[in-house]
């Protein structure tokens, strides 16, 4: 639910009209189907636990991460699930396999 809360943010953050209306719309839409289900993993206790290591080990490696990018990640290796991301070097050294779905766009 971390990724859906960042998304729906950055739509807030968006001036009011039509193309927050309408950008507000197609997200809405691509999400309901998987509300409720396995599909939005949730942030329970393993994850807080993988959290607290990640957080550790980035500030020990002079390499903090934000709250949501450590949240993300740690969702991600509590469920062996791999992170797809533009920004890779956000989540280098959290332990999970990363993938930039935009690198393979030609």
């Amino acid at each position: 639910m971390i990724t859906v809360a960042e998304l729906l943010a950055g739509l807030e953050r968006l001036p009011a009209g039509r193309r927050r209306t309408s950008l507000t719309e197609q997200v809405e839409n691509a999400l309901e189907p998987y509300l409720g289900t396995r599909a939005i993993l949730a942030f329970d206790t393993d994850a807080a636990r993988n959290y607290a290591r990640i957080v550790a080990a980035r500030e020990k490696a002079g390499r903090p991460i934000s709250m949501a990018d450590a949240q993300i990640a740690a969702i991600c290796r509590s469920n062996g699930a791999a992170c797809a991301t533009r920004n890779i070097g956000d989540f280098e050294g959290a332990g999970i396999e990363l993938i930039d779905p935009w690198s393979q766009i030609q």
